[in-house]
């Protein structure tokens, strides 16, 4: 999870980097082209062995994975990198409660304390901003809820199918709904938006560069945030997502953020403080 967390966070500063030239449907495109083409590589030099038997699960996962991407490129594009992360890192709180209300998944009260004791550092870190238009604030929302879905739907697949399945079920989603409303952009003369309705645009010198680093980061993330959430309890695994914030608030400063406050840094150690209560916790379990 860690390893994920640190591609998402390339992937987000990657796709801030091609503000303005390209919009969130093209990104989720370009974002699904590079990661099928090393996908295939891996198919070839190492076929996948799948048992199967839940394939509307994997498509639902697809279809919850690529809103979750659509939304959160929308957001990182339009609002600060922080805020666009903070929104899809409420993921967590939405896994938690998915978790319990369908799968009687509790983990302890001491659990709970150290994912709360997160999401405070979460807030202390990004101090979300309020003053952005409400559909920015809803779509940012949605990407909680999509990645919540498509994560617990992970957990569901693991054992049916390979994890470069299950991540190519995401890839292909996300190839296939931005060409379908590219053509009927195109054949129904439908104006353009900053989602859905994409213009067809080829990338240009060093944009090249950025979308291959936004595609690969984002594999790597994919791949990784799969065999987590896939090797144990989505509830749990998710607690270790809050290390994405740590990335990114360096990775911000490399774009030229300021460096974190105090309030900033407060938050990064109650983060690695409900990161080590986890951990300790989850290590006496396993003793027992």
């Amino acid at each position: 999870m860690l390893l994920a967390a640190f591609g998402f966070s390339v992937m987000g500063g990657a796709a801030k980097s091609l503000r303005g030239s390209f919009n969130a449907g093209q990104l989720v495109f370009y974002r699904n082209l590079v990661g099928l083409l090393f996908l295939a590589i891996g198919f070839w030099m190492r076929p996948p062995v799948n048992k199967g038997g839940k394939f509307y699960l994997l498509l639902f996962r697809g279809m919850m994975g690529t809103t979750a991407l659509y939304t959160l490129l929308y957001c990182i594009l339009h609002i600060p990198l922080g805020t666009a992360m903070t929104y899809n890192l409420t993921s967590v709180l939405f896994i938690a409660i998915i978790s319990f209300l369908l799968f009687r998944e509790y983990h302890g009260r001491i659990v709970l304390l150290a994912v709360l004791l997160g999401f405070l550092g979460m807030l202390l870190i990004y101090k979300p901003a309020i003053h952005f238009p409400w559909y920015y604030h809803a779509a940012g929302l949605l990407s909680g809820i999509t990645s919540a879905l498509a994560y617990i739907s992970v957990n569901r697949l693991a054992g049916h199918y390979d994890t470069r399945i299950i991540v190519l079920s995401f890839i292909l989603t996300g190839l296939l709904v931005p060409t379908v409303f590219m053509l009927i952009r195109y054949f129904a003369s439908v104006q353009h938006d900053d989602v859905f309705f994409i213009n067809w645009q080829w990338p240009e010198g060093i944009q090249w560069l950025k979308i291959l680093l936004l595609g690969s980061a984002a594999l790597f993330g994919q791949y990784f945030v799969t065999r987590a959430y896939g090797s144990d309890k989505a509830g749990i695994v998710s607690a270790v997502s809050y290390a994405n914030i740590i990335f990114s608030v360096f990775i911000g400063m490399m774009l030229g953020d300021a460096f974190p406050d105090l309030m900033s840094l407060s938050g990064i150690l109650c983060i690695i403080g409900g990161g080590i209560i986890i951990s300790l916790e989850k290590r006496k379990t396993s003793v027992i």
